[in-house]
């Protein structure tokens, strides 16, 4: 019960039931693993389980299975070659090893170029370069729709400029950069192009080899893969070198046997994730359409946050002014529906989100945003169920407060 004035009222009274199944709309943070990835891993760690560096049969059949994954993912990515995909614990490994990597190769050039906007492993990173290892950074700023300004980037490039660091989509936003246009420019400058490309594989159409892009962080576990395992493509000639050293795996540029199980997943995964491109783009769009539409039509005092055209199918990022997004989520959880209030690497923070702070939008926005992300196993009914449930819960949460004391709250 909470007490509101004169008045009580149960924040769950008027509710509707909890779903017979909980409903899932957080595949930016991760996603489920697929069913054929699963059945793909279960021999490889039963009893498939070699070493991959072994000379007898059950190191052949692992080896075979990393070489086929590396396959899958390289078509995925539309590499020109195999030998482009190198394999990681993750996307932060992935972007670690491209950004560090680069830099280690190029130790005369102490000046690097990224996105106020960007995930915390490539933020992160590049606030320890600058105060641990001395290195200058440019955080590019975003427009209120979450765009870049190229103008920006031409001014800041220099000739010891080693690395430039975009992400192709935000997962907080959804946002897609233009990554080709990006590049041409830092190309033109003789710098390395990075793209962390984890919440955009799967979703978008890719072809690496007629792109500006030299390194492309991947993650298994944004489409459906398990967690603890990535990629990074390494364009043909692009110098980098290896975090992890002690063994030949990976032509030398990451040392440790390999996830066997997981990798052969992962490709199983980005299979699945080509195949289903189109769908992602159509039905996934569609449906989050809808889920947005009917909660900015049923809700007043709010709106949704970036570009509402260049941005992933999957993704909305919704604000609901006046309230606290972290007690959304929990209502949203007793009534059987996961969502995000933005990184999930940083939800665990009362800070409010960088990337909607980056956008210029003001404390009563980006303190009540929540995100939403669907997939390909989402559906029409879960959407309508949280177009049902949303409302009396974002009600609930204003009633706590007068409407013209949250005003001067905030």
């Amino acid at each position: 019960m909470t007490n509101n004035g004169n008045k009580s009222f149960n924040m769950m009274e008027g509710l509707p039931e909890r779903p017979q199944k909980d409903i899932y709309f957080d595949n930016n943070a991760t996603t489920p693993v697929a069913p054929e990835v699963l059945e793909k891993m279960i021999p490889l760690l039963t009893d498939h389980f070699g070493n991959p560096s072994s000379m007898h049969s059950f190191g052949a059949r692992a080896g075979d299975e990393v070489a086929a994954a590396r396959d899958k993912v390289q078509a995925l990515l539309g590499a020109a070659q195999s030998n482009e995909i190198v394999f990681t614990g993750g996307g932060s490994e992935s972007d670690n090893l491209a950004i560090v990597g680069t830099l280690h190769a190029n130790p005369k050039k102490k000046h690097l170029i990224t996105t106020s906007v960007e995930h915390p492993a490539v933020l992160g990173l590049c606030r320890d370069l600058e105060k641990r290892h001395g290195y200058e950074v440019t955080y590019l700023k975003v427009d209120q729709a979450g765009c870049l300004d190229l103008d920006e980037l031409r001014d800041s490039l220099r000739d010891d400029t080693a690395v430039v660091s975009v992400m192709m989509a935000n997962n907080e936003t959804g946002v897609i950069f233009d990554v080709e246009a990006v590049g041409r420019i830092v190309k033109e400058n003789g710098s390395i192009f990075h793209v962390d490309g984890v919440q955009a594989a799967g979703k978008l159409p890719m072809d690496l080899k007629s792109s500006t892009i030299d390194l492309f962080s991947l993650s298994g576990h944004k489409l459906h893969a398990p967690k603890g395992v990535g990629a990074l493509y390494v364009r043909k000639g692009t110098k980098i070198r290896p975090l992890i050293v002690g063994g030949h795996q990976e032509r030398g540029r990451r040392a440790g046997t390999e996830n066997v199980a997981s990798l052969a997943g992962m490709g199983v995964a980005c299979d699945l994730a080509a195949a289903n491109v189109e769908h992602e783009n159509t039905v996934v769009r569609s449906l989050r359409d809808d889920l947005e539409s009917g909660l900015l039509s049923a809700i007043p005092d709010t709106q949704a946050n970036g570009d509402r055209e260049h941005r992933l199918p999957n993704t909305t990022n919704i604000s609901f002014q006046y309230i606290e997004g972290e007690g959304i989520l929990l209502l949203l959880d007793r009534v059987g529906v996961a969502a995000s209030s933005g990184s999930a690497c940083t939800s665990g923070s009362l800070e409010p989100s960088h990337v909607l702070r980056a956008m210029g939008l003001p404390f009563t926005l980006t303190h009540g945003s929540i995100r939403f992300s669907l997939s390909r196993y989402n559906s029409k009914d879960e959407v309508e169920y949280v177009i049902k449930a949303l409302p009396p819960i974002i009600e609930r949460l204003r009633m706590i407060t007068p409407f013209n004391e949250q005003r001067a709250t905030f």
